[in-house]
């Protein structure tokens, strides 16, 4: 909000992970938001906190249908374009459906954006590099894919879809788009469901037992069982907290230079898997083991992995004096402390290095 004046935007995703925390954010600087969702991944529990505001609503639909994007776009003055099949295990599971959200969903709420001259951030992700294990990687990296075959690169290849799309409306027809690239994100309200890895080792590090259950206190119990990590654990990746890219992003939406432009957004502190599961381990005082378990057995035959995905993030930062504010250490204790107690979400004022 500036100068007085209350802007409106239409977050399609609302209810997810990301979406929610831009959600709360937006309407906390004294702008509006509506939120689109289906709830195929999203969840209502996600919006508890915006639920009651007056410069917010929530509207149950999809971004497949044409007629719900035409008309929430038509009534707000920026689209912010999160909805997407997210997660590795998703899409692998789920092929057709993850292009054909990504893909088609993406087209849709684009021209609707054209239709009505609306500014757009749509959200790629770091699946766009491929197999490119160089690092740290900059916006104008070389994409390294395998065979279509393999349903992960096809998910890459959606995403450069939407990408295309929107550097496309921009170029030839003026459309004002920003686009941004997510690597890893992290921190409250996630869930382990579609096989995002520090929810899912957390949850694997700690568990409820009946027989530890009090009248008015929950203690939480370790489990015996051990972490599960995929390959050989060698594999590198960067955590970066929501609120930093929560913040990366509203910096975007503020700054006109950003149009036009593609920006990756991520924490740039790398560790390998093995030792993030480690980390865990001693973060939630676990005595439990590490178990590698081979790609094909969590995700079937001929899943293929990167090495090493690392972003530069040198672009938004020299634009916007985006810095991350969290460190790695910050994310594990916020999902852990959610783990533990999932109705209360940590308090982030303060809690960074």
């Amino acid at each position: 909000m500036s100068g007085g004046t209350i802007t409106r935007y239409l977050i399609t995703g609302g209810a997810g992970f990301i979406g929610s925390h831009l959600t709360d954010a937006l309407l906390a600087r004294g702008d509006a938001v509506i939120a689109l969702d289906n709830l195929s991944t999203g969840r209502l529990s996600n919006l508890e906190r915006a639920g009651g505001h007056p410069r917010f609503r929530f509207v149950h639909g999809s971004v497949l249908d044409e007629l719900i994007v035409d008309e929430l776009v038509h009534q707000c003055d920026v689209v912010v374009h999160l909805a997407a099949a997210v997660g590795v295990k998703l899409v692998v599971e789920q092929p057709l459906r993850s292009l054909t959200t990504n893909i088609r969903g993406s087209e849709i709420v684009i021209e609707a954006a054209h239709r009505y001259r609306r500014k757009l951030l749509i959200t790629s992700s770091s699946e766009i590099y491929g197999k490119n294990s160089a690092g740290p990687l900059p916006e104008t990296a070389h994409r390294i894919l395998g065979s279509p075959s393999v349903v992960r690169w096809a998910y890459s290849t959606a995403k450069a879809v939407d990408e295309i799309l929107a550097n496309a409306y921009h170029r030839e027809r003026g459309l004002p788009t920003i686009v941004v690239r997510l690597f890893n994100t992290v921190g409250p309200r996630q869930s382990p469901a579609y096989g995002m890895v520090i929810p899912r080792l957390v949850r694997q590090a700690l568990r409820m037992r009946p027989d530890r259950i009090v009248v008015g206190e929950v203690r939480q119990a370790l489990r015996d069982e051990p972490l599960t990590v995929y390959g050989d654990g060698r594999q590198t990746r960067c955590f970066a907290h929501v609120a930093d890219v929560v913040d990366a992003l509203l910096r975007l939406l503020d700054e006109p230079a950003a149009i036009g432009e593609t920006f990756n957004v991520g924490s740039a502190e790398e560790i390998s898997i093995l030792d993030l599961a480690r980390r865990i381990i001693g973060f939630c005082g676990s005595a439990s083991a590490v178990r590698l378990v081979p790609y094909d057995e969590a995700y079937g035959p001929g899943f293929e992995d990167m090495l090493r995905r690392v972003p530069d993030t040198a672009k938004l930062r020299e634009l916007t004096g985006w810095a991350p504010r969290y460190t790695l250490d910050d994310v594990l204790a916020h999902s852990i402390e959610q783990a533990r107690s999932p109705r209360r979400e940590p308090d982030l004022a303060g809690s960074h290095a």
